[in-house]
């Protein structure tokens, strides 16, 4: 039995009917919520004030910890879904308690849902109960985020079918750590970089909700927000260790003195991996430095420095990852494919606060070396850099509040890129050398006009200029002057408007819609221009509609989101053979809609003891992604992401902190591994338990079981036009493993 009821895969809805069911479920929401006692609406935390905001600072005062018995469940996935905790109030958009330049928790959560459209915030208490290390780890429990682990750290990353076909490197979702990119400057980003047990909290903004960034990619974006010292701890440190040689060990620190505060994290870790040829080593460092030049004014500082040593197992045929799973790509062990990266970021931000108006502008610049045998061996670095800027007016227009943003962003870079013969994972003969700049230039505004004040109406719009420039050096070198010149240059000019409406029915429930463009422009692997098929091929395009309602009851919370996205041009990375890389094409026009719903429900209290609670937790997500009357391939189903995916727990919280509880991961359906339909992956469902005791200061631990009944699945594939069952596009699930770790904070 599925959580939401939809159409039929077989049954492709028109745009009339859909949109019809769309709203039919949205009002069952309504009513659901509407039927709840009015009364709660007393414990229920606020959404954002419609009043004219202050111009008077507040004093800079360090916020309170809020102790396990005064919040509602931090364990709860879903529990955070709008407002900020019961015992706090909304504090108004231009004050901040703490830091000017990054928003806590609370406030960032007040921000966040003056969006009208699919957004969380997933404070670090989800998450830094596990072992705090993977993307999944810290967004798995977001309905619509796809993940898909492959080995190690890495994994395939889709908000509403982005980058469904990628079979290595992620794009599609701009991603961000303290709001500074770490996609490269052509829009490619690796996910070593991401260390959840570093965060405060992660922001995700669902497709076109993302303009705050300049994003305008199908997916959005994505925000790991690391603390400052106003909101971390004055000392921290944690173990975590597993199945699989899992060994992971991170300490931290934080403080204020006088003007100056600081936040520091470092990790690191190690694991010999499920499968032979899986080994990861790593090390991250998250830090920030702040100044208070005023009241109103503060500079911040960040560096993020990272290295990656790891083994490469590859995709196996479907046959073989399910019987021998374990069991690395015997070509891939052959070259010793691996991935090791060394990245450095490097970062200012500063926030000034002027009568109603706030200015945030910074810059910053992302050095990496790669090197990366495979089919190949790839040796190259990666230098970007650039800037941004953002202004926030919110004021009342005679007696209407209104609330305009307006920014502007550049995000600059070279690739200095070298391709060898890979001789057994040493350097062989050059046989590529190219050098690739990337230029992105956007400016965007929105403006939010209260008709009433309660009910917002919303405009936006982004203009973005990219360039793709290719250098072809193997051309120009003497010894080689036989081979044609892949140089060139791409530039793209591309509109994004969006318009939307945002009603707060009352303080602790919204109702929102919008329509939006988004478009993406093809990254450098797709140029080739020798091949006149290849650099032709075009910027990603797409129309999206979506409703959806979020609330807060003290002991219901709720997040649905529907929507669909019909896109012109949707660039496919389709593999030809496991040895080579993805050929990226345009498909004509495709279709992605979908459920995104998730809710938390405290269904018996006092079980034990007058305040501890069972709370059943619910994430799920509905993917209907199709062609479109296709030339080749008709309606068929788009490959690579499952229609239905659940993830339900029922966990008992006592108020000392002690939680636990089973929890499901379950795939129903089977999706495709091609665009032909021919090949698929089978369903599957996953038990996981977990136990733990946890509090804001002091010692926590907790241990964690997956995979408990040991079930052989595929966690995700790469993609082809045809397959067959000799195909290798497929990665094995991870067997049985347990987690345990211990940390003390103060």
């Amino acid at each position: 039995m599925y959580v939401l009821h939809w159409p039929p895969i077989s049954a492709r809805p028109n745009p009339v009917s859909i949109r019809a069911d769309v709203f039919g479920v949205v009002f069952v929401f309504t009513l659901l919520a509407a039927a709840l006692p009015s009364h709660a609406q007393q414990n229920t935390v606020e959404l954002p004030p419609v009043t004219v905001v202050t111009t008077t600072p507040k004093a800079k005062v360090k916020p309170k910890a809020t102790t396990a018995k005064q919040a509602a469940p931090s364990i709860m996935p879903q529990q955070a879904a709008i407002g900020v905790p019961d015992n706090a109030g909304p504090p108004a958009p231009d004050t901040r308690a703490g830091s000017l330049t990054v928003p806590d928790t609370a406030e960032a959560t007040v921000d966040i849902n003056l969006t009208p459209g699919g957004v969380e915030v997933v404070p670090d208490t989800q998450f830094k109960s596990t072992p705090a290390n993977t993307i999944k780890d810290a967004l798995g429990w977001v309905p619509g985020v796809t993940i898909q682990q492959k080995w190690g750290p890495d994994a395939r990353v889709s908000i509403r079918g982005s980058g469904l076909t990628r079979n290595y490197g992620n794009r599609g979702i701009n991603a961000f750590i303290d709001g500074i990119p770490i996609n490269t400057s052509d829009g490619l980003f690796d996910l070593f970089e991401v260390d959840p047990s570093a965060y405060r909290y992660v922001e995700v903004f669902k497709g076109a909700n993302a303009l705050r960034f300049g994003a305008n990619s199908l997916g959005g974006a994505i925000n790991f927000v690391t603390p400052t010292g106003y909101d971390s701890d004055l000392f921290g440190v944690r173990v975590d260790v597993g199945s699989f040689g899992f060994v992971k060990s991170a300490v931290n620190s934080g403080g204020v003195s006088g003007p100056v505060d600081y936040f520091i994290n470092v990790s690191a870790y190690r694991e010999d991996g499920y499968r032979e040829h899986s080994n990861q080593d790593m090390v991250r460092i998250n830090a920030n430095l702040g100044y208070r030049l005023s009241e109103n004014a503060e500079t911040r500082f960040y560096v993020n420095a990272n290295t990656w040593d790891g083994e490469l197992p590859g995709e196996v045929t479907k046959e073989a990852a399910l019987k021998s799973p374990k069991a690395a790509n015997p070509e891939w062990l052959r070259l010793d494919q691996q991935r090791n990266i060394d990245s450095v970021r490097i970062a200012n931000k500063t926030t000034l606060r002027l009568d109603g108006t706030m200015l945030e502008f910074g810059v910053f610049t992302h050095q990496r070396h790669v090197d990366h045998p495979i089919y190949e061996y790839l040796d190259y670095d990666v230098s970007d850099y650039g800037g941004f800027f953002r202004a926030t007016d919110d004021r009342m227009v005679g007696s209407f509040r209104n609330r305009f943003i307006i920014g502007a962003n550049i995000l600059n870079g070279t690739t200095d890129y070298y391709q060898y013969v890979n001789e057994g994972g040493s350097k062989g003969a050059l046989t590529t050398s190219q050098v690739w700049d990337a230029e992105n230039y956007s400016a965007y505004a929105e403006n939010s006009f209260y008709i009433l004040p309660n009910v917002a109406l919303i405009a936006g719009t982004q203009f973005m200029h990219a360039v793709r420039e290719q250098r072809d050096r193997f051309f120009d070198d003497p010894v080689w002057d036989t081979q044609p010149d892949d140089s060139g240059r791409r530039e793209f000019d591309l509109w994004s408007p969006k318009f939307g409406v945002l009603w707060d029915v009352d303080p602790g429930w919204q109702i929102f819609a919008n329509i939006s463009r988004s478009a993406e422009v093809p990254t450098f692997d797709v140029n080739s221009f020798t091949s006149p098929a290849n650099s032709n091929v075009d910027a990603q395009r797409a129309t999206t509609y979506e409703i959806g309602t979020r609330g807060r009851r003290p002991d219901f919370t709720w997040d649905l989101a529907l929507y669909r996205a019909e896109l012109r041009d949707e660039l496919q990375c389709l593999t030809t053979a496991a040895w080579a890389p993805c050929t990226v094409v345009n498909a004509d026009r495709t279709v992605h809609q979908g459920i995104e719903a998730g809710f938390g429900l405290a269904f018996l209290r006092s079980t034990f003891d007058l305040e501890d609670r069972l709370w059943l937790n619910v994430a799920y997500t509905y993917n209907d992604f199709f062609f479109d009357n296709d030339a080749v391939w008709g309606n068929n189903r788009l490959p690579g992401v499952p229609p239905h995916y659940l993830r339900a727990e029922v966990l008992y919280k006592h108020p000392s902190g002690f939680y636990a509880g089973p929890n499901v991961e379950w795939m129903p359906q089977e999706f495709y591994a091609d665009n032909a339909n021919s090949v698929d992956v089978d369903p599957y469902a996953l038990l996981n338990f977990r136990v733990g005791f946890e509090q804001d200061k002091g010692w926590s631990g907790y241990l964690e079981g997956r995979n408990l009944t040991d079930e052989r699945y595929i966690a995700t594939t790469i993609t082809a036009g045809t397959a067959t069952a000799a195909s290798e596009l497929f990665n094995p699930g991870l067997g049985l493993a347990v987690y345990g770790g211990i940390q003390y904070k103060w």
